[in-house]
This record gives C-alpha cells, structure tokens and sequence, in this order.
C-alpha cells in the first residue's frame, strides 16, 4: 500500500485570551479541516506545516512543536495517508490571502463552532487534544 505524508498544523489566534481555530474549506471535496499537505522532497514535517500554511492562507508562522499528533486513515484511492500537525498561534489582527485553487473558503472559530464544523470525527477528536494543551480542558465546564 502506498503512504502518503502531510504535515499541517492547527492555527490559532487569540481573541479576548480566548483561542479562534482556522478551518479551511477545500474547494475539490468541500469540507472543513486545518492547513496542510503533502511533504515534499527531504521536508521536515514542521518545514512541510509552514510552507504549506504560508501556500494555503499567506501566513508566515511558527509551529510550535510541542504538540504534536498523528492522524492515519485510508483513503479512497486506496492509498494510506499519515499526517502530523502541530500548533502554531498567529497574531489576532492577521489578514489571510487564501488559495483560491485549493480553498474555497476559510473562517476563525471558537472550540465548539469548529468542532461542528470539521468533518471528520479524527479531526474533531484532533481540535479537542489541540484545545485542551492550550487552554486546559474549560470547555466542559
């Protein structure tokens, strides 16, 4: 089986000391999930996770690796895919420049609305862990 690697990272803002999630809306199968894509050449995952943030959203960020987690999941094509993703906190006042080919539309959302809103159960499980090493577990309380 072949496996195809991406890197990526759960981009945040902070607004009111609260954090706002990026999702990106894909404009070949219309849902919504975090910056990221395949690694390329002798990348780094973190070096993968930047670039394809600054192609997607025309961010320039620093990952935080200190979070860091693992998703892996087949596809359709039959290939199996793993991806690492990491954090990375952007200043509150950013403007994104999205990349129209890719992405069709693009938010900032509180913990719950994001979680609604991505669309896939690994990815909201991934947003909770994402959530829960930044602010500690406030959103059940």
């Amino acid at each position: 089986m072949i496996t195809e690697n991406a890197s990526g990272a759960v981009v945040y803002r902070l607004v009111d000391q609260q954090p706002q999630y990026l999702l990106l809306k894909s404009a070949t199968s219309n849902f919504w999930g975090f910056p990221k894509g395949h690694v390329e050449g002798n990348e780094t995952d973190i070096e993968t996770a930047v670039r394809e943030i600054r192609e997607e959203t025309s961010l320039n960020v620093t990952v935080n690796p200190t979070f860091h987690a693992d998703l892996d999941y087949d596809m359709r094509n039959g290939h199996h895919k793993h991806v690492v993703l990491y954090t990375a906190q952007v200043p509150a006042d950013v403007t994104i420049e999205r990349q129209v080919e890719e992405i069709s539309d693009y938010g900032w959302f509180d913990f719950e609305t994001a979680h609604e809103r991505l669309s896939y159960p690994n990815l909201q499980d991934l947003l909770t862990q994402a959530n829960t090493f930044l602010v500690g577990d406030q959103h059940d309380k």
